[in-house]
């Protein structure tokens, strides 16, 4: 039996890294894919295609997780194809680092509206879904540098710190109907962000993690499909780390 089965997902910013690792580990456990990104390009569409190869439904929809109007809409056609939904992954995210001092007003605003605003928008568009089904699944990406801090990363920082605050507020509130939300504060995941690093930048985060590697975005999508699974009813409003120890 596949963890999944039977489910719909619906997971932001899924084109490509850490999101496109969740759809795919998604699909292979049987779950049905209704995945967003700004545009629906040749990747996104090769995407799609990888999806439905492993048996379930899957499509792309073109969205902008920031913007609240937007957002509705999307998941109102994404409902009318699918039926349902019982998971939802907010993963989309962007950053745009710097120091305090040199950090302008675009900088932060973008960070936190993409970042923070968008789960406001995805979780408060499935939960008349989720309350009739008196059932459902909401993962958000947060980060441990939400947790820790990090330096130029005030307004990175800010927005995942922030999911962190949500996701507990919402667990609190939608428990009774048997809607779990929980995050995941990935660590130093290896994705095509980090990959570009410089070797010795990489190899001194890894001298800070116990287990000594970075984390790989299946590592990410393995703690999704559990949570994402029954394998998980009794976990709500939980900050789950994988980062290697790298945070404890």
């Amino acid at each position: 039996m596949k963890l999944l089965e039977g489910k719909t997902a619906i997971i932001t910013g899924a084109a490509r890294g850490i999101g496109k690792s969740i759809a795919i580990k998604f699909a292979q456990q049987g779950c049905n894919v209704a995945f967003t990104d700004l545009v629906i390009n040749d990747a996104a569409k090769a995407t799609e295609a990888e999806l439905n190869a492993l048996g379930v439904k899957a499509k792309g929809y073109a969205s902008n997780a920031a913007n609240y109007e937007d957002t509705q809409s999307v998941v109102a056609e994404i409902v009318k194809e699918f039926g349902r939904v019982d998971i939802l992954v907010n993963n989309a995210g962007i950053t745009k680092d710097g120091a305090l001092k040199r950090m302008t007003e675009d900088q932060w605003d973008a960070v936190i509206t993409v970042n923070l605003k968008s789960v406001f928008n995805f979780t408060k568009a499935v939960q008349p879904v989720m309350w009739k089904q008196a059932s459902g699944s909401v993962i958000n990406m947060s980060s441990v540098v939400g947790v820790s801090g990090n330096a130029n990363q005030c307004n990175y920082s800010a927005s995942k710190a922030g999911i962190i605050g949500f996701t507990k507020s919402a667990a609190k509130e939608m428990g009774m109907r048997g809607i779990r939300h929980n995050a995941i504060a990935p660590g130093f995941i290896i994705t095509e962000m980090t990959g570009v690093l410089p070797e010795d930048v990489k190899k001194s985060w890894e001298a800070q993690i116990p287990m000594r590697r970075g984390g790989t975005p299946e590592d990410v999508a393995d703690v999704c499909v559990f949570l994402g699974s029954d394998m998980s009813s009794y976990v709500t409003g939980q900050i789950i780390h994988v980062c290697g120890g790298m945070n404890m």
